[in-house]
């Protein structure tokens, strides 16, 4: 049996060991020892920004510079739909609402065109998060910013060590945040920071990640804060990996190439983009998207990947139609396609910078072979033939069970390709032979002995029953 490949896996070839030793050996380790402030220094120049504010989370960055910002009660942030669930909350949690924007089918991005329609007299900022690799457009987003008088507030989570038209991600917001976590291109573990200019929200958000203690009156406060600082042992860690930056991102796109590559000649799955006019890709994750036409859905493949012993994680869950936010009741009348598609049929495979050239090649040939079991399709009940003339122009064998011979007739008249078989009987007398089939369709057949035949049904839960 193969050797389980997870989704991800963090890789340590730099000075990690030897940073967090020196932590353990002179007792700095609290989020007062000094690899902190090394780690926010060097973090910040790595990708221009004057200050940087180590946080103990992704999530905590967003919570902080929302509050840093003064946006609360009354307020309003247009942001993406399909992206991680932070978002959403840090602008519910501060009093504000967030206002959601379908998404581009190529990159996956917040679809830029669909802003400037949402904007209102209460919007008084524009969150934009870069997701799986590719950033998003900016520049129509600087305009609208620009013309309506708005904050940008730039999650780069997912896209560490990226550039948009050569300039780093992280350098495009009024404030931008970025995630340590461990499958990040760098991580501290857990950890975040917020990054910015303006040494007035650098500020703040110092005090906000520290309970808001007074210098001169430490337990008297004016306001609340939180603790969501990064201890001395994580920015050690960080400094180490930020030393490897380069080496990880060369790594990941070699990764994603490759995927590419193995899957240049699959149907029925959506890749991401190389690039684009103003990035090549990073490959964070690299995730693809099953068309309607494969008739399998996302959790069946997963599981099927599982069982070779792969990893892999679903597309992120749209925030319209996220529980906990339809209880508050919000976005009841949300509507997003694009974003409900990538979410009901995305998922990624394993991505981590410890994949070796052959564990990517293990998971693109157990996905190629789990993929060509889709192809055999049987039609019971078939009538003339509408459904099966459907499957047969979305490159599948079908064959075609009907008990009337002039329905087989009529069937017959309607199909021109020759990759069906047709067969006169009654459904319930059809010969059915173990794994013959992957897939079976079945349409308003009212006399259907289900029992006769179960055993032999690939359990397909996304194939159409009636």
């Amino acid at each position: 049996m193969n050797d389980f490949i997870p989704v991800n896996e963090p890789i340590f070839t730099g000075n990690e060991r030897k940073y967090t030793q020196e932590c353990i050996d002179s007792g700095w380790i609290s989020s007062e020892g000094p690899f902190v402030e090394r780690f926010e220094q060097e973090f910040a120049k790595r990708i221009g920004r004057k200050y940087g504010v180590a946080v103990s989370s992704g999530t905590a960055a967003l919570d902080v510079s929302i509050a840093a910002l003064d946006i609360g009660p009354g307020d309003e942030v247009i942001m993406p739909t399909f992206t991680i669930i932070s978002c959403a909350s840090s602008v519910i949690k501060a009093g504000a609402t967030p206002v959601l924007v379908d998404c581009n089918p190529d990159n996956w991005n917040i679809s830029v065109d669909q802003i400037e329609s949402l904007i209102t007299p209460s919007t008084v900022a524009i969150m934009a998060v870069h997701i799986y690799g590719l950033p998003v457009d900016m520049d129509p987003i600087f305009s609208l910013a620009k013309k309506y008088n708005l904050i940008i507030i730039e999650d780069a989570a997912e896209v560490i060590g990226q550039t948009y038209h050569e300039k780093p991600c992280g350098a495009l917001g009024d404030i931008s945040v970025v995630s340590f976590y461990p499958n990040k291109h760098i991580t501290t573990g857990e950890g975040g920071m917020v990054v910015t200019d303006d040494i007035q929200v650098a500020n703040r958000c110092r005090s906000l990640r520290n309970l808001c203690f007074q210098p001169n009156q430490r337990f008297v406060h004016e306001e609340l804060g939180w603790n969501y600082r990064m201890s001395n042992i994580q920015a050690a860690i960080g400094c180490a990996q930020l030393e490897k930056l380069d080496e990880h991102i060369k790594r990941k796109r070699t990764i994603g190439k490759k995927y590419s590559g193995i899957f240049k000649d699959i149907k029925g799955i959506r890749k991401p983009l190389l690039k684009t006019d103003y990035a090549e890709n990073i490959y964070w994750v690299y995730g693809v998207v099953l068309e309607d036409a494969l008739e399998v859905n996302v959790k069946l493949m997963m599981g099927l990947l599982e069982e070779h012993n792969i990893g892999t994680r679903p597309f992120f869950w749209c925030m319209h139609e996220q529980p906990v936010f339809k209880r508050m009741g919000l976005f009841k009348k949300d509507n997003f396609p694009v974003a409900e598609q990538l979410s009901r049929r995305g998922f990624y495979f394993p991505s981590g910078l410890s994949l070796t050239d052959r564990q990517v090649e293990r998971v693109g040939d157990a996905f190629k072979e789990i993929l060509s079991k889709f192809n055999n399709l049987l039609d019971l009940g078939g009538g003339i033939g509408i459904w099966s003339d459907f499957f047969l122009k979305n490159d599948l064998q079908v064959s075609l069970v009907e008990k009337e011979l002039n329905f087989i007739d009529q069937a017959r008249s309607l199909i021109e390709s020759k990759n069906i078989s047709f067969h006169q009987c009654d459904v319930n007398d059809f010969n059915f032979k173990k794994n013959s089939f992957d897939i079976i369709f079945i349409y308003l057949i009212v006399s259907l002995k289900f029992s006769s035949f179960k055993e032999y049904i690939f359990p397909l839960s996304s194939t159409p029953m009636r």
